[in-house]
């Protein structure tokens, strides 16, 4: 299944090039928090020449331990609410910018598919949590449709609309 229009390579590429432009234009630094995207956001961001002026560090953190280890999100918080949760993503998001220099971060947690949906939380769910140093994070849960692909496309064209929201 095709992803959406905004989805597309080119789509991607263009929102990606003008995120970092007003992030250098506002002396803004970028940091990158992913699970089912596995470092897709980061490597998007960097084909830009000249990203280095404003793209901090990605981390892609799929198993618990990693999402521990490198994003300071709390044991119970997995225990109690999963890996895909809204709770989990507040977390990752936040403590990205705990362990990095950056201005802002994104951080996704999904269901890429084909499998490993569950009750409640089908193949496609994917939360979104986006967060400016010193301001509160907010995280939105998304249901994409398609297949792995597809999902993890929108995925990061989401993030990068969410991005241009908060720079």
């Amino acid at each position: 299944m095709n992803a959406p229009e905004y989805a597309t390579d080119a789509a991607l590429q263009a929102t990606a090039q003008q995120l970092g432009e007003r992030l250098k234009a506002e002396h803004l630094t970028l940091c990158t928090a992913e699970s089912c995207t596995g470092g897709w956001i980061a490597k998007i961001l960097t084909d830009i020449p000249g990203s280095s002026a404003w793209f901090d560090c990605g981390m892609a953190a799929y198993s618990y331990e990693a999402k521990q280890a490198l994003l300071r999100v709390r044991p119970e918080t997995l225990m109690e609410h999963g890996a895909v949760s809204k709770e989990t993503a507040l977390e990752m998001v936040s403590g990205a910018l705990i362990t990095s220099g950056a201005s802002l971060a994104v951080a996704v947690t999904g269901i890429a598919g084909p499998g490993g949906g569950l009750p409640g939380k089908p193949v496609g769910t994917v939360w979104i949590a986006w967060k400016r140093r010193g301001q509160y994070p907010k995280a939105e849960v998304f249901h994409f449709d398609g297949d792995r692909e597809a999902v993890r496309r929108q995925t990061v064209a989401e993030s990068l609309r969410g991005l241009m929201a908060l720079a």
